[in-house]
């Protein structure tokens, strides 16, 4: 086996195998994981934001799910990925406080989980496994190798998907 590269809170990277990619602490936040079976290569990226234009200092374009995974698809063609061949597996977007409010803002798990299919579907990207929303954090690993993604959250059982 490769190297574990991580992918830190607004962030993005890549990786052919035999490394992998993983990334801690997906509360609210998004973790969005491109695939091309046939090269092998993978692309994660750690959104925080649904919309880069509603905010005034969005220059890191990893941190909004709009912009991040354009951003993603750029770095994964230039490694050799084929942008017709990816699929997606996605994982986070948790409420993690416990109360209940229509309040868009305290529903950002919610909206992350939503712009971040939504970028999806408009560039026909087909997300084949989703593990999102609920009241608990994640950590996952993804593995080019096999295409399996672990998704680990304390007091859960792993998640292979």
């Amino acid at each position: 086996m490769g190297k574990l590269i991580k992918v830190g809170m607004a962030d993005l990277n890549v990786c052919t195998t035999p490394d992998a990619l993983t990334t801690l602490g997906l509360g609210s936040c998004v973790g969005i994981v491109l695939y091309d079976s046939l090269k092998k290569t993978a692309g994660m990226v750690h959104v925080m934001l649904p919309d880069s234009t509603k905010i005034k200092n969005n220059e890191n374009t990893a941190k909004f799910a709009d912009t991040g995974i354009d951003a993603l698809i750029d770095k994964m063609v230039s490694i050799g990925a084929s942008k017709s061949r990816l699929i997606a597996k996605i994982a986070g977007g948790a409420q993690m406080f416990a109360f209940s409010s229509n309040n868009d803002m305290l529903r950002i798990g919610e909206r992350n989980t939503e712009a971040s299919k939504l970028k999806l579907k408009s560039l026909g990207i087909r997300i084949i496994a989703e593990d999102t929303g609920l009241d608990y954090g994640r950590t996952i690993e993804f593995y080019p190798e096999t295409g399996e993604l672990h998704v680990k959250s304390v007091g859960k059982p792993l998640k292979v998907m």
